[in-house]
């Protein structure tokens, strides 16, 4: 601790804990007065995407940057969203609003011209406008259909001016409220998947239908395939396996280490087997619709390279390797 008070109060943790209490009284909020506001914007958000509106967010400056991401952040999580900026709305980019849209605001003061210049427009042709604001005493506060408030004791800065308490407070709301939204209307895995095919992302959201093996790809024999072909299969394949199949159902597989122990077992006579005599008759096997992460887990959890994937009726539709997981980095 330094001899000079203030200064101990401009140290980065100090910084990062007046951002981290405007964070923690806004939570407070959102459990008391700020609660039922914050329900009817979620409302009406979820209300505009079941009529095929999208939300429309503005701000200007630091606040337009949070904007962009709040947008962002509702679109990836299934409430199509985009940004406006309100400098550029006046000069033909209004345009973008149509009737059913929702709209939201943000502005710490609640008197940014570019945005006040824009209000009627929005309330004219909007379905509805919700603010950030850090002044419920505001224009913009007094013009919405619903405010939620971003105020903050003070900004994380020496000056108390540079807007970053209250930034950081409007990005946790947006992300509270794109969340909320999701819940709502009941978002899954498997649509977050479907918005994030790239990345990392997507490839822990795989499918494992997108990764397996198919047709002729896929290692199989029959019942009575002599030892000397299910070797043969195996080995073109490359996969270190072979599924038995009965017109097209899946009876069993055969594995490297299933041929190993037959033939210690038996020696050279294990050649005249057919391939029922040396199959697993109860594999573990997947649906194609699971997560390729879930195919991963199975292959460790069991200590085995490959899986087949099978449909309800029992039928062979494909077969997962290891080797498919490590190709798209899953591990």
């Amino acid at each position: 601790m330094s001899a000079n008070p203030e200064e101990d109060k401009l140290t980065p943790a100090a910084l990062v804990r007046t951002e981290a209490a405007a964070l923690e009284a806004l939570a407070a909020r959102l459990e008391g007065p700020m609660r039922r506001a914050f329900e009817v914007a979620v409302e009406l958000i979820v209300r505009c995407g079941e009529g095929n509106g999208r939300v429309v967010v503005t701000g200007m400056g630091k606040s337009g940057i949070i904007a962009q991401k709040i947008a962002a952040t509702l679109s990836s999580t299934g409430s199509p969203a985009l940004f406006l900026h309100p400098a550029e709305a006046v000069h033909g980019d209004l345009g973008v609003l149509m009737p059913g849209d929702v709209v939201i605001a943000l502005s710490a003061s609640g008197e940014t011209e570019e945005i006040l210049r824009l209000l009627a427009t929005l309330k004219r042709k909007g379905d509805a406008l919700v603010s950030f604001c850090c002044r419920l005493d505001s224009t913009l506060a007094a013009a919405s259909d619903v405010v939620l408030d971003c105020s903050v004791d003070r900004e994380a800065c020496g000056l108390n001016l540079a807007p970053t308490s209250s930034t950081t407070a409007m990005l946790a709301l947006g992300d509270a409220l794109a969340i909320a939204v999701s819940l709502r209307k009941g978002f899954r895995a498997e649509d977050f998947a479907e918005l994030h095919p790239g990345g990392k992302l997507g490839k822990q959201l795989a499918r494992v239908r997108d990764l397996m093996h198919t047709g002729s790809d896929v290692p199989a024999v029959a019942l009575a395939t002599p030892m000397t072909d299910v070797i043969y299969e195996m080995s073109s394949k490359k996969l270190g396996i072979t599924t038995v199949q009965e017109e097209g159902r899946l009876r069993g597989v055969i594995s490297d280490g299933d041929l190993r122990r037959l033939l210690e077992r038996e020696g050279g006579a294990a050649l005249s087997r057919p391939a029922a005599d040396a199959m697993n008759p109860n594999p573990r096997t997947i649906s194609a619709d699971e997560f390729a992460a879930t195919a991963l887990a199975i292959l460790e959890e069991r200590k085995i390279t490959s899986l087949v994937v099978v449909n309800a009726a029992g039928k062979v539709e494909g077969l997962v390797h290891l080797h498919d997981l490590w190709g798209v980095e899953m591990i």
